[in-house]
């Protein structure tokens, strides 16, 4: 578990170095615990950022909807889905409350019938004078006060009841944040401290029936007043009946949470001399799952890493990913632990030396694997528990693919696809993906420094070159995805007999020399060169190589022939066969090629920048060709442990049948692919139907055609909504009062009387029409729908990238 080294594919390990390097130089290893990389996570300018790794690492991440950033997530209340729950709410409060007022000001009156006949029933009679509840002895003073407080409680609590004040309360200050909570509390509290000790605060006014009751059913119960002698007794009770007053807006107001938040921001704020102890690291820092595996010191020394600030968030997510890695082994357990315990933070750092990437356009959170790419907009169509939730993609919706449709300028790059890039970038530095990214030369998708390899075919200054047969020993796996790449986009030829032509000749090829053809006599063979072909026939029948010769010679057979894909496939390869390409493509092993096996094997960060000045053409191929190799070489049946993503910034005329049936498949391969498009134009339309439905995850941005619009309509289908109707009538009176103050109404206001008949139905709609998503999205906006590998998925909402 020490290493996972990663490399490009050395196609015979006759490189001096397995493991390739970045194109510019990377960050160095750190070789131990030493101080590193400052605390992390690094966000985005301008976006607030934990006070420590160890605040980051303890922040809530409740369980949410696919889409939703889980970092600090709060759901909403579910009165928060109720239509006018405020007003609602606010109404019952104020009508129970004139109920109450006008109950207590009758009673405080005497206006209640029989409101002392209970007391009466209960009390001896010897305390009243006869026939009237007018007290004859002190006892019946104080039974009086103390049923007063009994009555005064009675109706709190049935306004209470009445105006569903509890779930007010919850609605109107519990939900806030602190300190806003425990302000509103506060001022309730002292609101009533001034009704309860109006005379003690320097008011005039009478109290509310609370203290008194109090001393009066003492008093009862003592049998008189010396108890009251004592200032200790009365001080105590004052004490005590304050407390039992503050304690509901205490409870209300989360006042010892308020506090312990404060003396929180307090200490963080405050300079501190020494690292604090392990122990007082956060819950979360303290890590758990080591200590209860046993690995106390392993948890100690990872602790005083954590809260040093020596660990940033990659480090603290490849560790945790490490220690998941190892599970129950008790050989892996004991590896993990001797790791830790030799590198501390640095433990299974990234081959390439690196810790953190040199710069961050993005909000992202490890833990979970997700970057913020914008926020759910308020708006109507979105549903009520999402609107100004963060949106944010992960490696569970990734793997279902994804398809994002703008014109050029609407934000697919910088807002999508270098955040997704950078997200697996960091993922690739955990162990936990590989990401290809491939665009156009100067495209802006994160510095070189960010990658491992970047190759740009046709630049001499390209460390890496590109291996076209992807280190395949199999011929006929090796020609299909070359026929994909070269030919799968034309109708005219069947990419299964193109396939087969390949292999007729890498095949024989490969087993005379060891390796495959380069790009130039690969296209001499296609062409059906006599020399070519028969030197190759020769080395065969010298070798013996039986089945091979036979077929060779099928090729000889087929070449000239009507039906004959070879003339096709060399015309393509042709593209590739260039003096700007000379240096690349070269199978010999003499070179850097970067193969796309690679990313199947190790958790690399690849960039692929493809010409576009005048080779347009040959980069449509490439990209094709990249994702046919990946499609196939993800399908290894070996167990892969990390994500595999291939992002092509622009996917125009590089989707093909196979490579579409392919893509529907990579969900149960942990791996995925991001297609980005100006226009759903550029994919064939026999192709357009079976993209959108085999991918999980579609995008549609601002300024996409109505023609685009189409085709995500059908995609998301319809939903049902209440619709109400209203259907203003003419009413006709019969009687001639009625129609003459009719005729008089409509002389003054012009129009005849109505009565409106209003019919409620359901009906079924689409979720997003063309015509919305053509003209009703603002600049900066898309509409997302997401499915993750788990089936979950989330309606198109919403999103403003720019949030």
């Amino acid at each position: 578990m020490d290493s996972e080294g990663t490399g490009t594919h050395d196609a015979r390990g006759t490189h001096a170095t397995p493991v390739p390097r970045p194109a510019a130089p990377a960050v160095p290893a750190a070789p131990s615990p030493a101080p590193g990389p400052p605390p992390m996570p690094r966000q985005a300018p301008g976006t607030e950022r934990p006070s420590s790794v160890a605040d980051w690492l303890a922040a809530p991440r409740p369980e949410a909807a696919p889409g939703i950033w889980r970092y600090g997530y709060r759901p909403p209340a579910p009165e928060s889905e109720i239509e006018g729950v405020t007003r609602r709410l606010a109404v019952g409060m104020v009508i129970s409350a004139l109920l109450g007022l006008l109950f207590w000001s009758l009673w405080r009156q005497g206006s209640i019938p029989y409101q002392w006949a209970p007391l009466k029933l209960f009390t001896p009679g010897d305390w009243w004078f006869a026939g009237s509840a007018t007290p004859k002895e002190w006892q019946a003073t104080e039974a009086q006060m103390v049923y007063d407080g009994l009555v005064f409680g009675a109706v709190i609590y049935s306004v209470g009841r009445l105006g569903a004040w509890p779930d007010a309360i919850r609605h109107f200050v519990t939900r806030r944040p602190q300190p806003a909570r425990a302000v509103l509390a506060s001022v309730g509290a002292v609101g009533a401290l001034v009704y309860v000790w109006p005379s003690g605060l320097g008011f005039d006014m009478r109290p509310l029936p609370v203290v008194d009751p109090v001393y009066s059913l003492i008093a009862l119960v003592a049998g008189g007043y010396e108890v009251f002698t004592s200032r200790v007794v009365t001080d105590t009770l004052s004490v005590l009946i304050t407390l039992a007053v503050l304690w509901p807006f205490a409870r209300v107001g989360g006042w010892w949470q308020a506090v312990r938040d404060g003396r929180a921001a307090t200490t963080r704020r405050r300079p501190t001399v020494a690292p604090p102890r392990p122990a007082d690291a956060p819950a979360h820092g303290h890590w758990p799952e080591l200590r209860a595996a046993g690995h106390d010191k392993a948890a100690d020394l990872l602790s005083a890493e954590l809260v040093s600030g020596r660990m940033n968030d990659v480090d603290c997510t490849r560790v945790a990913h490490a220690w998941r890695t190892a599970g129950s082994d008790p050989g892996a357990l004991a590896t993990f632990v001797d790791t830790v315990a030799r590198q501390g933070s640095a433990a299974w750092a990234h081959p390439s030396g690196q810790r953190d990437l040199p710069a961050r356009s993005a909000v992202h959170d490890l833990l979970v694997g997700q970057v913020r790419i914008g926020r759910f907009a308020k708006d109507e169509r979105n549903p009520r528990a999402v609107r100004a939730a963060a949106a944010a993609l992960d490696p569970a919706v990734l793997g279902t693919s994804l398809l994002a449709v703008g014109p050029s300028g609407a934000g697919k790059t910088g807002r999508l696809m270098r955040p997704v890039a950078e997200s697996l970038a960091l993922g690739a530095l955990t162990g936990q993906s590989a990401v290809v990214a491939v665009c156009a030369a100067g495209t802006s998708l994160g510095a070189d420094q960010t990658y491992d390899i970047v190759v740009r075919p046709g630049d001499p200054a390209s460390v890496h070159d590109i291996d076209l047969y992807a280190d395949c020993a199999d011929a006929d796996e090796a020609a299909a995805f070359l026929a994909e790449g070269l030919v799968g986009d034309l109708e005219a030829v069947d990419t299964r007999r193109a396939a087969t032509t390949l292999a007729q000749l890498l095949g024989p090829y490969r087993v005379l020399h060891g390796r495959f053809p380069s790009v130039p006599v690969l296209r001499e063979l296609l062409e059906g060169d006599p020399a070519g072909l028969a030197a190759l026939k020769d080395g065969l029948a010298a070798d013996g190589h039986t089945a091979m010769r036979r077929e060779l010679d099928a090729r000889i057979r087929q070449s000239g022939s009507p039906n004959d894909p070879g003339p096709a496939l060399a015309d393509r390869l042709g593209l590739l066969d260039r003096p700007v390409f000379a240096d690349f493509f070269d199978p010999s092993g003499e070179g850097r090629p970067f193969s796309m096996r690679a990313v199947v094997n190790h958790p690399l960060r690849v960039r692929v920048d493809l010409p576009e000045q005048g080779h347009e053409e040959a980069s449509r191929l490439l990209a094709r060709l990249l994702l046919a190799q990946f499609t196939y070489v993800v399908r290894d049946p070996a167990r892969r442990p990390h994500f595999a993503c291939l992002i092509l910034d622009d996917a125009a005329r590089t989707l093909t049948g196979e490579s579409v049936r392919a893509i529907q498949r990579l969900r149960s391969l942990n791996a995925g692919v991001v297609l980005g498009l100006r226009t759903i134009g550029e994919v064939p339309e026999s192709l357009q139907g079976p993209l959108y439905a085999a991918v999980g995850c579609r995008m549609a941005f601002s300024g996409v055609t109505t023609w685009d619009g189409r085709r995500f309509t059908e995609a998301w289908g319809t939903e049902w909504i209440e619709t109400k109707e209203v259907a203003q009538h003419t009413v006709f009176a019969d009687q001639p009062m009625t129609r003459a103050l009719h005729s008089l109404r409509k002389l003054v206001t012009g129009k005849a009387v109505t009565t409106d008949a209003v019919t409620v139905r359901k009906v079924e709609r689409e979720r997003w029409s063309a015509s919305d998503l053509a003209h009703s999205l603002p600049p900066g906006h898309a509409v997302l729908s997401l499915t993750d590998v788990k089936g979950e998925h989330a309606p198109p909402l919403l999103v403003d990238l720019r949030g």
